[in-house]
């Protein structure tokens, strides 16, 4: 064997050792993923739970003035509240008891149809929420909307670097 050849045999037996470590190392990660991803879980479900129930707490609040008015007197803000919030309600409240089957079983519905019904639900009572204050004052309206995105971000930002930290610590 010469010298070019013994190069050759060596790059190829370093590099099966480095595909072997790489595959080893991969199945580490998806194995740690996977675990932390069970637990991770029940804190998803807890969290579903504080969005439908502050949801359905703010619809309920927001919708005692609209219940003695005259619907005659709504204007478009107070009429888009009513109907994101009667839309909004009876959704919450099915996923909230869906939810508590979910803790119970300690998994996630997975239906296309449960998903969409959660997004409707969610989008469908922050224009309630949206609406009811713009019909305070439209200002307030802006207030909600542009506070909504500063903590939507807040939460994002501040749960990944939670994560990552707890990830980092988890490793050492």
């Amino acid at each position: 064997m010469d010298e070019n050849e013994w190069d050759k045999e060596a790059w190829r037996q370093e590099q099966a050792e480095l595909a072997k470590q790489w595959k080893q190392r991969a199945a580490a990660e998806t194995a740690w993923w996977k675990e932390r991803e069970a637990a991770q879980l029940d804190e998803r479900l807890r969290q579903f739970n504080l969005m439908y129930g502050g949801l359905i707490g703010i619809g309920i609040v927001m919708m005692q003035p609209f219940l003695t008015a005259a619907p005659e007197v709504f204007d478009l803000t107070a009429k888009i509240c009513v109907i994101a919030f009667s839309v909004a309600i009876p959704i919450l409240a099915a996923l909230v008891v869906l939810n508590s089957q979910e803790m119970y079983r300690r998994r996630v519905a997975s239906s296309a149809y449960v998903q969409v019904a959660r997004q409707t639900a969610l989008g469908v009572g922050f224009v309630g929420v949206v609406a009811g204050f713009w019909h305070i004052t439209p200002i307030a309206g802006v207030g909600v909307l542009v506070a909504t995105v500063v903590a939507v971000s807040v939460q994002s930002v501040g749960y990944m670097r939670v994560e990552r930290d707890d990830a980092g610590a988890e490793s050492e």
